[in-house]
């Protein structure tokens, strides 16, 4: 398969552009890191999978927009990860508008050219995987902006699975809990069931196989913040208020 993975030179973006190498998958690889892509593009060359690595901004729409078209020349792309992103940390100005810009935007300049690539060969296999997460099940205080994000990859993806159903497009979105990332990494907060970004990878693909719509894992995670988003909205706030800081000393303190 050929497949399209953005936010591949760390985190889920990595384990999951090595989990397709194995099975031997043409891959294109970006990242914004070019030490950290090339590493990643090496080793998957080492296992023997066609790897091509460009440095993209996903922000930037056009350089995204020429990446997919560059890549989809060399080989029909049929698989398209749309996984970059980031944390927040302190809600400043300029953090919460970096994590909508790089999560939501960033989402928008991979999967709409994808889109239209798709539609344009009009059969043959043809997939978009989201990764949203399960921070995106409702409105979190520990992580505002990121969990609004998240939210919103969700429920778009998960509208499109349904709206391009009678094109044959397949649209998968992702929902993980703590997996290792250079998200984790800055966090203060408990993570439970935490999971090692390999294994996050293999249930993904494994799942995405199959055409999963909502690959939301690990199960306790999924039915804990499943349980606080259907609470009603004055339950669902007085429990956001025991949560504890992702971050800590994320938030200002009110003088």
């Amino acid at each position: 398969m050929n497949t399209l993975i953005t936010g591949a030179s760390s985190g889920i973006g990595e384990a999951l552009a090595l989990e397709c190498a194995r099975r031997g998958d043409t891959l294109f690889l970006c990242g914004r890191d070019e030490a950290r892509l090339e590493s990643t593009v090496k080793r998957c060359r080492a296992l023997g999978a066609p790897t091509y690595g460009t440095v993209v901004d996903v922000t930037d729409r056009d350089a995204v927009r020429a990446w997919i078209q560059a890549s989809n020349a060399i080989a029909p792309v049929e698989r398209v990860f749309s996984n970059a992103g980031v944390g927040t940390g302190v809600e400043s100005d300029e953090n919460v508008r970096r994590t909508f810009d790089i999560n939501v935007g960033g989402c928008l300049n991979t999967v709409l050219p994808a889109l239209e690539l798709f539609r344009s060969r009009g059969c043959g296999n043809r997939q978009i995987v989201m990764t949203a997460s399960i921070a995106g099940y409702g409105p979190l205080k520990s992580c505002p902006s990121y969990s609004a994000t998240k939210s919103c990859v969700k429920t778009w993806g998960l509208a499109l699975r349904g709206a391009l159903r009678p094109e044959g497009i397949k649209v998968s979105v992702v929902c993980p809990g703590f997996v290792r990332s250079r998200i984790t990494e800055k966090n203060t907060c408990p993570m439970p069931f935490f999971m090692e970004a390999d294994r996050a990878a293999r249930v993904i693909l494994r799942r995405a196989d199959r055409d999963v719509g909502l690959i939301a894992f690990p199960w306790p995670m999924r039915l804990a913040t499943w349980g606080l988003s259907v609470l009603p909205f004055r339950i669902n706030e007085f429990v956001n208020r025991f949560l504890p800081e992702k971050v800590s000393a994320g938030r200002p303190k009110v003088l």
